[in-house]
Formats: C-alpha cells, sequence, structure tokens
C-alpha cells in the first residue's frame, strides 16, 4: 500500500483501524439493541427467514484471505453507504407508519443511522491514507420501496440482521488492516482468516 510506506502513515493507519474497531463494536452492540426492540414494536418472529436486502453486499464473502486491505475497505463502504439509504428509509416508514406513537424506537433508528454514516466517512479516511481516495458517492438512486407494510418490516429486520454482520465483519477486515508489517495490507495467509 502506498500510502502507509512512512511510519507516521502506519501509526496513523493503526490508530484509525483501532478506533475504527470500537466504532464497529458499539454499532454492534447498538444494532443488536435495535434488533431486539424493532422484533418486538413490529410483532415479528426474531427466528422469521428474510431474503437478502437487495443493494447491499452480504457479509459473509468467499475467499476473504484472499482480499487486500484496498478491496476490504472498498468493500465495507459500498455496504454502509448502502445501509445508509436503506436506514433513513426505514426511519421515514417508521415515521409514517407509527407517527409519534414509538419515538423511542425512531430515537434508535435515527442513532445507528449516525453510526453508520460516521462509519463511512471513517472508512473514507483509511482509503484516503492509503493513497486511494474514496470512490464517489454515486448511489443507485433510493432502494425499492416495498408494496406493503409486512414487507417494509421484514425488509427492515434484514437490514438490521445484515448491519450486525456487517459490524463483525468490519472489525474483522481493519484488525487485518492494523497488523504491523509489510503485507498489512495485502492478502493474508489461510491461517489468518476468519
Amino acid at each position: 500500500m502506498a500510502g502507509a510506506d512512512s511510519p507516521s502513515a502506519a501509526l496513523r493507519r493503526r490508530d484509525l483501524c483501532a478506533r475504527g474497531i470500537r466504532l464497529a463494536g458499539k454499532m454492534r452492540s447498538d444494532v443488536v439493541d435495535l434488533l431486539d426492540a424493532y422484533v418486538e414494536q413490529q410483532g415479528l418472529d426474531a427466528s422469521a427467514s428474510v431474503a437478502a436486502v437487495e443493494g447491499v453486499p452480504p457479509a459473509a464473502v468467499e475467499r476473504w484471505d484472499e482480499q487486500t486491505g484496498t478491496q476490504r475497505l472498498l468493500e465495507n463502504l459500498a455496504a454502509y453507504r448502502a445501509f445508509r439509504g436503506l436506514l433513513a428509509q426505514m426511519l421515514e416508514e417508521q415515521r409514517e407508519q407509527l407517527g409519534e406513537a414509538d419515538a423511542a424506537l425512531g430515537r434508535a433508528l435515527a442513532a445507528v443511522l449516525l453510526q453508520v454514516s460516521a462509519f463511512a466517512y471513517h472508512l473514507e479516511e483509511l482509503l484516503r491514507l492509503e493513497s486511494r481516495g474514496p470512490p464517489t458517492d454515486e448511489g443507485d438512486g433510493p432502494p425499492p420501496q416495498p408494496q406493503s407494510v409486512f414487507e417494509q418490516k421484514l425488509r427492515g429486520l434484514g437490514v438490521l440482521r445484515e448491519l450486525a454482520q456487517w459490524a463483525v465483519r468490519s472489525a474483522r477486515d481493519l484488525r487485518q488492516l492494523a497488523k504491523p508489517g509489510p503485507g498489512a495490507g495485502s492478502a493474508p495467509s489461510p491461517a489468518e482468516s476468519p
């Protein structure tokens, strides 16, 4: 990684990764709490099967051990940008459905949306440090609108589940990126994969 050549850049990268790992851990904790509240408030079964959420790359990835640090950062950034749009849409739907009836759930959704936005910015900073600016946030427009209220609820469940998985993956990716040495941004050995 070109940007990680100097000792100060390596220290900055490790510092950003450590902060990112803490942010991802806090975000996962908050998302799990939100998921519990969401399931209860929406009257859903926590074990309900939900289809993959359109527009969000799955957190589970084949050949994780072959990805470079930059590839990991770019995938994370794409996912969190998608989550930002989906969570904003969920928040709007929540306000329309319940009004002020359940302000606590709306506040929790807004707090997680803020964390997702902050984490996306954090990933952009890491990409800049790696001498690769973040790709532009072109977006594919707003995510498709579910047809029924029930479909909205199920999609929301899927979004929150996948976000919790991404928080775990992000922490793993940042731990890998923070490793000292010349290969910190390159593909790890198979023994180092999650």
